[in-house]
Parts: C-alpha cells; sequence; structure tokens
C-alpha cells in the first residue's frame, strides 16, 4: 500500500503556472487530443533537460504548518526543516536535523536508497505523464489569459495495466495548457469512482477524493510546483483506514549549480545558516568527505 500512496506523489514534480479570470478569445488551432500530445512531448522532453533549483516548501496540516528549505541535485531533493508553525526551530529541533543530514551523508547504503529511490521517482512521473494523450477524452472549455482550458473524462477505450494507470484512469477534471509554450499550468481532477484492488480485499480509493496542481514558469525552460493539494482516502487490507492528505505551497525559487550531489546539496542549504552562527554538523560532515578524497 506504500506504493500506492507515494505514487499519489507523483503530481508534485509535474511543474506548472496558474492562469487568470476567464475570458472568451480565438478557437483553438487544432483538436485537443492532438494539443494533449503535444504538450506531453514537451513535458517530457524538458524534463530530461531540466536546471536546478533551490526553494521554499511549507507543509499546511490541521495539527502544524513546516516549512522546509530544498536544494535539487543529481541524486535527488535535500531538505531541511527551517519553521514549525512560523517559529525557528529550537536547539533540539536544529540539532536532529543535523543529526538526520549527517547520518544521510556518511552512509553509503542511505545514499543509494536515496538515489533508487529519486530514480524511481523520475520512471514513474514519466509514466503517468505519458498516459494523458491515451487515456482521456478531452474537450474545450475556453481560454484564460493565455491558457488553453480543457475538460477531460476517462476514455472508456482505454485499458489499464497498472496500479498507476488504474487510479489515473478513474480521474475527471479540467486542465490548463499555456497557448504560448504548450506546457502545463494547472490541472484539477477527482476520482468518479471507488478504485478497487484485488476486487476489493486488499484496498480500496474512495470516490470523492481530488488534487489540484498550479505550476510558474521559473526560467525559458523551466516550469515548477507552485501550488499542491492531494486529498484521498481509503482502505487497506483488513479494514485499515488510510488517508493521504497533503497541501503544499512553494516559492522562492533560484537556480542550483548543476549536477550537485547529496553532500554539495546539503552544503548549499547550510549556507543558508544566519547572521554567521557556525557551520552545522552536516556541514562539518561534507568537509570530512571531501578531506577523504
Amino acid at each position: 500500500m506504500r506504493d500506492l500512496w507515494g505514487l499519489l506523489g507523483v503530481f508534485i514534480v509535474m511543474e506548472s503556472v496558474s492562469c487568470l479570470p476567464a475570458q472568451q478569445l480565438s478557437p483553438p488551432p487544432m483538436p485537443p487530443g492532438q494539443l494533449v500530445h503535444e504538450v506531453v512531448y514537451n513535458e517530457l522532453h524538458d524534463h530530461q533537460l531540466h536546471g536546478y533549483w533551490r526553494y521554499w516548501i511549507e507543509h499546511r496540516s490541521q495539527l502544524e504548518t513546516r516549512r522546509e528549505e530544498q536544494v535539487e541535485t543529481a541524486d535527488g531533493a535535500v531538505a531541511r526543516l527551517e519553521l514549525s508553525n512560523g517559529h525557528p526551530l529550537d536547539a533540539a529541533g536544529r540539532l536532529a536535523e543535523d543529526r538526520r543530514l549527517s547520518s544521510l551523508l556518511l552512509s553509503a547504503s542511505e545514499q543509494a536508497r536515496y538515489r533508487q529511490q529519486h530514480a524511481d521517482d523520475e520512471g514513474r512521473i514519466g509514466r503517468i505523464v505519458a498516459l494523458l494523450p491515451d487515456a482521456f477524452v478531452y474537450e474545450y472549455v475556453g481560454e484564460e489569459s493565455g491558457c488553453y482550458r480543457l475538460r477531460f473524462h476517462p476514455d472508456p477505450n482505454y485499458s489499464a495495466h497498472s496500479i498507476e494507470a488504474r487510479i489515473f484512469h478513474a480521474m475527471s477534471g479540467e486542465l490548463w495548457v499555456s497557448e504560448r509554450y504548450k506546457r502545463l499550468a494547472r490541472l484539477d481532477g477527482h476520482l468518479e469512482e471507488n478504485v478497487d484492488f484485488g476486487y476489493g480485499i486488499l484496498g480500496r480509493l474512495y470516490k470523492g477524493g481530488w488534487f489540484l496542481l498550479q505550476r510558474v514558469r521559473v526560467s525559458s525552460t523551466d516550469w515548477k510546483t507552485e501550488r499542491l493539494e492531494v486529498h484521498m482516502s481509503g482502505r487497506a487490507m483488513l479494514f485499515k483506514t488510510i488517508a493521504r492528505e497533503t497541501s503544499e505551497l512553494r516559492g522562492g525559487f533560484t537556480a542550483a549549480p548543476a549536477g550537485m550531489n547529496l553532500a554539495q546539496g546539503v552544503w548549499l542549504l547550510d549556507q543558508a545558516q544566519p547572521d554567521g552562527a557556525p557551520a552545522s554538523a552536516s556541514a562539518l560532515a561534507v568537509n570530512r568527505l571531501s578531506e577523504n578524497r
């Protein structure tokens, strides 16, 4: 079941831009299905050539608001928790973050696991995005200040052959496409029906779950997630109730050096230490790694 809920995280990486209030403009230049094909080509092609970025992520829940600083590296993104409910971490919290990052940098097996997880996520993203042209039927709704707005629902002729495809294919909603760049700008979806696994014995996602993705253009080729909402519920084997509640905002996008490894990414995070604060334990771990090379 971890894989089932983990794949929902794929929507985070489908980077994007929000559109302005609706207004009817000129008719679209091509059938909606062809437009989606071109958008998917651009998403997959440009993702292979993407840059690397540093930004903050604000995670919101009923219990807490957490803000992290995150840096993208060739081995995956690495993050440091900075604020909890709007307040900087206390000494114990900072020490826990230092130890967590130091443990990552000093463990070859943990770094290998990190890299494998990153590779798995990248592959999953490609598979999900590639489903868009074939798994749905599209129709134009209108235009919203430079974005084509399309409505989609499952194509009854499409046969889903994986858990990823079954979940995604069960959704209906709307997507917004940048008219100028032919990139995905916003994606709203909701489950129209329950999705059963093992005839409902192994698990079920309940209909009515929904997600929202908004994106922002941060460079000539890169679009990044600006807002993400995922609200799903269901049950797993033995009637255990499970839920996926994600509410995120992202911003402060700044270009980072390309091709960094995890140690270099952590080092860059540590450069944000305020007012000349001493280097953290993770920064010292990077220094030790460098000395041993």
